[in-house]
């Protein structure tokens, strides 16, 4: 149930990516048959905010939690921090008991985990981690690889978690989880993904090298790089307005009740600062736009331990038929369809903390008789 993660154009990011919701998403949304497991989504409980221009500002935030749920406070100034390679990393950790790291996609933060990680808390040590780049960590101006957050999550496992624990990844952050559980076998002992980004490789591409000409080289290239920075600072601009984030997660949260003030705050803070958007521009430029070298097919032909997808049906960048390839491809696989969009774990919370516990509870019921 992984999917082959090649970052390409069809990797669909969340938030911050007016690039790709414009010109390279998917204009149908896939609409599938409820699921065997017949779940339903929530009614809507509130209405969400306008779209029309919303000032968001952190002392008049207001909304309300789900009824009946925990949140995860919102802090300005962050939970812990870790060095990470002389970079500040940012991390929540709540709970007792075997651990948990929460891996958040593009754009976001550990705070889009505000519902899960309360709720999962009561019954493990749950992380909930920002990538480099991303949310509260460091917006460090260096040359990003997918390698760059698996090699940022295994160090973490060692340094910070330092036992064998559970990977769950939303988006981009699945992609990184995977890899991660690929890279660190010994270290990850299940893999929950949502909504994965990545894509199976395909085997008729045909790579091509050819020579770079002086005009390719000296003349083209630099001009090309000028447009981009150009336009991408435009669209980066008008990208981190609340009223555009807010947009672009009302057009992947099918329920749009849980858009509120402070998420659309947790992305929009990040991207106030002063080296977000060289952040976004080499993100775009330099890494969506060409990895073509891992794919969904080779992570998962190397994967050993079990997982579990999470998949939002009514996604409308990564359909559920790229969970149903995935779970075809890797037979270790549990599918739970759930009638959401991109982020089933902050759309309809309640589903996915059940799920995840349920499915955690096999696994902890699958280690103790292997160890009698």
């Amino acid at each position: 149930m992984s999917s082959s993660f090649a970052v390409s154009p069809s990797v669909r990011i969340e938030f911050l990516n007016p690039i790709y919701n414009r010109f390279l998403a998917p204009s149908r949304i896939y609409h599938q048959p409820r699921s065997k497991c017949d779940m339903n989504r929530r009614a809507f409980a509130l209405k969400g905010i306008m779209a029309s221009g919303v000032s968001v500002m952190g002392s008049s935030l207001t909304s309300e939690p789900v009824q009946g749920m925990e949140r995860l406070p919102f802090k300005p100034e962050g939970y812990n921090f870790w060095k990470w390679r002389g970079r500040k990393i940012h991390y929540v950790v709540q709970g007792e008991g075997f651990p948990i790291v929460l891996i958040h996609g593009f754009g976001a933060s550990a705070f889009h985990w505000r519902y899960n990680l309360p709720e999962l808390a009561k019954s493990y040590k749950v992380y909930a981690i920002d990538l480099l780049g991303f949310g509260w960590s460091e917006k460090a101006i260096i040359e990003y690889d997918a390698m760059i957050w698996r090699d940022q999550v295994v160090d973490f496992l060692k340094e910070i978690v330092k036992e064998p624990a559970v990977l769950v990844g939303n988006s981009l952050g699945g992609f990184t989880a995977l890899i991660t559980a690929v890279g660190l076998p010994e270290q990850v002992v299940g893999l929950a993904l949502l909504n994965s980004a990545g894509q199976f490789g395909d085997t008729k591409a045909k790579t091509t090298n050819s020579e770079e000409t002086f005009l390719q080289k000296f003349i083209l290239m630099p001009l090309k790089q000028i447009f981009q920075r150009v336009v991408l600072g435009v669209l980066f601009w008008q990208a981190k307005q609340p009223a555009r984030i807010e947009s672009v997660l009302k057009n992947v949260y099918i329920n749009n009740s849980n858009v509120d003030d402070y998420l659309v705050e947790s992305i929009k803070m990040p991207a106030d600062d002063p080296n977000a958007g060289e952040v976004y521009y080499r993100l775009m430029t330099r890494f969506m736009l060409n990895q073509t070298k891992y794919t969904l097919d080779s992570l998962l032909s190397k994967l050993t331990c079990p997982l579990l997808l999470l998949w939002g049906d009514l996604d409308p960048w990564v359909g559920p038929a790229k969970a149903t390839r995935i779970k075809e491809f890797y037979p270790k696989t549990t599918l739970v369809n759930l009638q959401a969009g991109h982020c089933p774990h902050d759309e309809v919370p309640e589903l996915v903390n059940k799920a995840l516990m349920d499915w955690l509870s096999t696994l902890a019921a699958e280690a103790s008789v292997k160890t009698v």
